[in-house]
């Protein structure tokens, strides 16, 4: 029963994952029509940092909460419960009212000194509301996680898409007219009744839930003793995020900064900037939600594989893995390389934006490939080893922008992340090798692949010859690639009966 909840879960999560990347995605489109690449761009400043603040306040503490729930719920000691969610909501709603008056008081300072954009500061102080909510509502969507009942966090990621896309859409004619910044400002009045919305949904499901426990039962663990296992668990969780968080945010601040070198105008940096992280990254990002929700499902299988020591289950479930997301990476690739231009004008209107889609292209099957190995190596508890892994890519996609970007553009950026994930998926395959056995070959695992998506796309390309793309017709591109990308991964010998044999998740 136990396993028939945690693939339900998971099911729903999943779900819920596809439909809000979906949604988000339509959500950007209708962004950047409204506010344009330089409104996106102003709008791309402050995300980094609402992620760090997300990192601060809530991320070891969600991961925390969900953890000690699945412990005392497996002991029946309901009374914990309650004491170790309230702690935790107490100490993430501290934790992030502080941070919420520091960015509210010193949104200016933010602003001139650390993004270098003086017009996001208004928006900054809109943001100083949105954390408290953001933090407590991660924090009792743990609580649910540790239960595995899944539906509550899955439809509150919903509610705050919906929320999002309703205010933007209501206060656009409004905002926009006014300049940049304040089209910004309305973006960020969605991210605050998004927040606010999930967060109230999350606790009226938790208050119906304590009625039904009764929390109030004298917990089994003492007060001082709940507060000191929390912070022992948290704190270490937190370190790990916020690192990962601050070298995202920094590579993400300095991009606009070092274009500005790069650039002749003003302008062009921040708008560049908001064409590639606002416009083109969703867009190469959207097959991957698919990966997403596969990768959230690979934990508990490869964790439980593990506690009981099925070893051929764990290397099965391995290789399929990589195989699954070599075909899609490698799908998308040739599908976004062979037509950039045709794709960002059916989904913004804008073919020029094909020039930064075409060389981001080629990075899909390292990108996607990296979440389905996190997805693994998280289930095999190598937790450090995936932090010092995004360090060590981080550091080497900084170091492009320091120092490329003012040479060549965003060239030197895309270059520079082609470099960070070989690193990342070459220690992350080294490492499955050690924990598993599992040695793909990497003709097998991206070079077939990669052939047949590009004989597919290429003849598609020869067949449809037309300079005016309509959706239609680009329907039927997908279509027609599709089905000549399964049929040359049958000839490469991608998918056969060893193949299926290998998908089934048997038990040995």
């Amino acid at each position: 029963m136990g396993r028939k909840q945690l693939l339900v879960g998971t099911a729903i999560l999943a779900g819920a994952n596809i439909l809000t990347r979906c949604m988000g995605f339509f959500y950007r489109i209708f962004m950047s029509n409204c506010i344009g690449a330089e409104g996106m761009g102003l709008y791309q400043l402050i995300l980094p940092l609402y992620t760090l603040a997300w990192s601060i306040t809530a991320a070891g503490f969600t991961t925390t909460v969900s953890r000690l729930t699945a412990r005392e719920h497996a002991r029946g000691e309901t009374g914990s419960i309650g004491r170790i969610v309230k702690q935790s909501a107490f100490l993430c709603l501290i934790f992030s009212l502080g941070l919420s008056c520091f960015l509210f008081l010193g949104a200016d300072w933010v602003a001139s000194q650390i993004l270098r954009e003086s017009r996001t500061a208004l928006s900054l102080r809109l943001l100083a509301f949105a954390i408290p909510f953001m933090a407590v509502g991660s924090c009792l969507r743990g609580f649910f996680q540790g239960l595995q009942q899944m539906s509550v966090p899955a439809f509150s990621q919903i509610l705050e898409q919906l929320l999002r896309i309703g205010t933007i859409y209501m206060l656009a004619g409004m905002f926009v007219p006014k300049g940049l910044e304040y089209a910004c400002f309305a973006a960020v009045c969605g991210i605050v009744l998004g927040e606010g919305g999930a967060f109230f949904y999350t606790f009226f499901h938790y208050l119906h839930k304590k009625r039904r426990w009764k929390f109030i039962r004298k917990p089994a663990i003492s007060s001082g003793a709940c507060f000191s296992l929390i912070l022992s668990m948290a704190i270490p969780l937190s370190a790990i995020r916020i690192t990962g968080s601050l070298l995202s945010t920094l590579e993400n601040i300095l991009i606009p900064q070092r274009l500005a070198l790069y650039g002749s105008s003003s302008q062009d940096p921040l708008a560049s900037y908001g064409e590639l992280t606002g416009m083109v990254l969703p867009l190469l990002m959207l097959p991957s939600a698919l990966l997403m929700a596969f990768s959230v499902s690979l934990v508990p299988e490869i964790s439980e594989a593990c506690a009981i020591s099925e070893n051929n289950r764990i290397r099965r479930t391995v290789s399929a893995s990589l195989l699954l997301t070599s075909i899609l990476g490698a799908g998308s690739a040739c599908l976004f390389a062979v037509f950039p231009q045709e794709i960002c004008y059916i989904v913004y209107g804008r073919s020029s934006l094909g020039h930064l889609l075409f060389p981001l292209a080629f990075l899909c099957p390292l990108l996607y490939g990296q979440t389905t190995i996190n997805g693994l190596l998280n289930g095999l508890g190598e937790h450090f080893f995936l932090f010092w892994s995004h360090i060590v890519s981080s550091l080497i996609t900084i170091a492009f922008v320091w120092f490329g970007i003012p040479k060549w553009g965003l060239n030197a950026f895309c270059f520079g992340w082609f470099c960070s994930l070989l690193t990342a998926t070459v220690l992350s395959l080294r490492k499955l090798k050690t924990r598993t056995g599992v040695s793909p070959s990497l003709f097998d695992c991206f070079g077939r692949p990669i052939l047949a998506g590009a004989a597919a796309a290429m003849i598609i390309r020869l067949i449809i010859q037309t300079s005016t793309p309509s959706l239609f017709l680009f329907c039927g591109t997908l279509l027609g690639m599709g089905i000549l990308y399964l049929i040359f991964l049958g000839v490469l010998g991608c998918l056969n009966q060893d193949t299926f044999r290998l998908l089934k998740r048997k038990r040995t």
